[in-house]
Parts: C-alpha cells; structure tokens; sequence
C-alpha cells in the first residue's frame, strides 16, 4: 500500500470532506427536510447524491486506465453543462434512492463513513496514476480535485437554509476559484468572494448588470459548468 500524501489534491480533498462531515454530523431528521440549494432537493436528497459521488471516488480510484488522460481537473467539467431534462431525471433518481433511508441517521452514518474512507483512498493513491470515471481517463490528483470542487459547490447548497451550519473549507473554496478562473481563461473579478465566485459560476446565482458589464463578453459564458 503506498504511505498517504501529506499534502497536495488529496490533503485539499481531506479538508473538504472534514467540513463537510462537520456540516453534516450533526443534522437530525427535521434539518432533514429543510431545502437544499439545488432545485427540488432537500438536504437529505443532497446527502444522498453525496454519497453516491464518494462511492464514485471509491471506484474510481481503485479503477486503473490506459492512457492518455483526456481530461484534467478543469476539462473535466466542460462536460457539465445546464441540461433542463438531465437535471430533472437526476432530481427524480436522487429522490426517489435516497427516500429509500427512512431513518436519516441510517443515511448520515453511511455517508459519514464513505467520505472518510473516499479521502483516505485519495491520500494512499500515487497523484499521476492513470484512473477512469465517468466514461474519461484523469490521473488520480486531478480526479480528486475535481471531487473537492464538487464537495465544496454542493456544502454551499446543503447550508442555504442552515445558518448554523460549519462552512466550507477555505481549500476547497479555492480549489473551486482556480477550476473556474481555468474553464473562464482569466481570473474571475476580483471583488467577488470565494463564495460568490462559486455561487454565480456554477448558476446558483444570476450575474448582476454590472457584474455583465465588467466582465464584458466572458459574461455569456455563465455558468461555466453546472
């Protein structure tokens, strides 16, 4: 077995999905049902969609692939774009697996304990090894970069009506920032928040007139992916 990474994607990944347990730990039924920040889904359909993505790291990183790589941490996500009937199945897949969970805690438990495992498969990986998810070929560091942006987008969706809630980590949150600023080409402006940056590059958020106006004709392509 190789001696886990020390730093690098996989200790980015690990502090993501520390946040996010802490996030989530704690939440009892009731939070439960609250809504989430993705259309359609509350927080424990969130949840289940979570997990669903770290047992997809799990596989993935114990699936070796031939080369080339055809993706990177960034081109990885050109492929997710704004698809009105591919969002509205996937609402209805999520919502009906995950009501499965009658008990909350059941889902909670098993997702506490799959991000943990997830992270550690990350840190015992080589970074430049050859793996495949989702029909493409990455090397395992950028694959799990691309985990941390998308735990970090969806931790900013499980807390929209958690006030309370533990935030995202600051390494995710700029994970996130570097993706965007790669898919737009040029750094995103610089009054915006990470939070921001995060929330209006993925659609969660509408681009304001004057935020159209500094950005200029990079400006039309939001969200860059979502």
């Amino acid at each position: 077995m190789n001696a886990p990474q020390s730093n690098g994607p996989a200790s980015v990944l690990r502090a993501a999905y520390e946040a996010a347990s802490a996030a989530v730990a704690d939440l009892g039924d009731e939070e439960s049902w609250l809504p989430s920040g993705c259309t359609g889904w509350a927080v424990r359909d969130l949840v289940f969609h979570w997990l669903q993505d770290a047992q997809r790291a799990l596989v993935s990183l114990h699936t070796p692939a031939h080369g080339p790589a055809d993706r990177d941490a960034v081109t990885y996500w050109r492929d997710w774009r704004p698809d009105t009937a591919g969002a509205a199945n996937g609402r209805r897949w999520v919502r009906v697996n995950g009501s499965m969970f009658l008990d909350f805690g059941q889902l909670r438990g098993l997702y506490l304990e799959t991000l943990a495992a997830a992270a550690h498969a990350a840190a015992t990986a080589r970074p430049g090894t050859l793996v495949a998810t989702q029909g493409h070929v990455l090397t395992a560091g950028d694959l799990t970069t691309t985990l941390t942006v998308e735990a970090t987008v969806h931790h900013l969706d499980l807390t929209v009506r958690l006030p309370h809630a533990p935030g995202p980590s600051a390494e995710g949150l700029a994970a996130v920032r570097a993706t965007l600023d790669g898919l737009l080409g040029r750094p995103g402006l610089p009054e915006w928040s990470d939070t921001h940056y995060a929330r209006v590059g993925t659609g969660r958020a509408a681009l304001t007139d004057e935020e159209r106006a500094a950005l200029g004709p990079a400006a039309d392509r939001f969200p860059l992916f979502g």
